[in-house]
């Protein structure tokens, strides 16, 4: 990706350093509208979803993009490495504002932009209490997404998804928890699943996952179309990154064999299947993964 000297976002809450980073203004917000229920997914990805955003009341419920445990030792001293990658990762923030704002303009929308929080070796949060073990994750309840930059170095290192653009995937699928926060999907998720079982919950959430995949996709699609922006390879890099992730994988790789009613996150052929799916449409009714008879 060219990304240098592109505009970096300013909703960036670094807390990195000892006693926290410098808090960034918010960016703005929409009114509240009604809620949407996942039978509606359809109207919801069509419509309905222009004339409002629900408020986001929901506590303790971390979205991340199933990874596995990270090291959670002491953390290095900051290095320019580091900073380039925070640097980095504000550009990749600002794209995905800059096509989620179009997108929503061009219905009649405003979208209201998350805040990106960079914090090293654990972070408090609206949801709750998080180490650098959970990997990147969405908190609705503040709607934030969180990150130690660490995880870049493991998800080169030891899940072989080297890259640029597939660091830009990891953070574009927590931005995609976001719009399904927008939308109204997260919240008539997390009230559904309080009344399954868990394989019931597992398979729903498996759902929620390739959505949040497949929107990550349709920010990819719009990456594409900049002069410049994104280079041969670079969806390669995503795809893979995506396949590296998949439960089945990430199972076979700590245990040795799979449990498919476990699986929360989609299998590996199914999270490279729905990035593919939003990069080559990059339109909404694309990523209709709640009426999906075929994952």
């Amino acid at each position: 990706m060219r990304w240098k000297g592109r505009r970096g976002s300013s909703n960036i809450d670094d807390r990195r350093s000892r006693g926290g980073g410098m808090r960034v203004p918010r960016g703005r917000r929409v009114r509240a509208g009604g809620g949407l229920g996942l039978t509606g997914i359809l109207i919801v990805l069509g419509i309905a979803w222009l004339t409002g955003v629900n408020p986001l009341t929901l506590l303790g419920q971390l979205d991340g993009g199933g990874y596995p445990p990270a090291s959670s030792g002491s953390q290095p001293p900051r290095s320019a490495a580091d900073d380039e990658t925070a640097q980095f990762v504000s550009v990749i923030l600002a794209d995905t504002e800059n096509t989620w704002g179009e997108i929503f303009r061009d219905g009649g929308g405003t979208y209201p932009e998350p805040t990106l929080v960079m914090f090293s070796g654990s972070v408090s949060s609206a949801c709750g209490y998080a180490s650098a073990a959970t990997g990147p994750f969405y908190c609705g309840a503040d709607s934030k997404l969180y990150i130690d930059l660490e995880f870049y170095k493991e998800l080169a290192s030891q899940l072989n998804a080297p890259g640029d653009f597939a660091q830009a995937y990891v953070l574009a699928h927590e931005v995609g928890h976001h719009i399904q926060n927008v939308l109204g999907i997260l919240p008539e998720f997390h009230k559904a699943r309080r009344t399954m079982g868990k394989a019931e919950g597992n398979a729903l959430s498996v759902r929620v996952e390739l959505q949040a995949d497949c929107f990550a996709g349709i920010w990819a699609h719009y990456a594409a179309r900049q002069r410049g922006f994104v280079e041969e390879g670079d969806i390669e890099e995503a795809l893979n990154a995506a396949s590296r992730i998949g439960d089945d994988t990430l199972q076979r790789r700590s245990q040795g064999y799979i449990v498919p009613e476990s699986f929360n996150h989609g299998t590996s052929a199914q999270r490279a299947r729905w990035f593919k799916k939003g990069f080559q449409a990059g339109q909404l009714d694309a990523c209709d993964t709640f009426n999906a008879s075929n994952l």
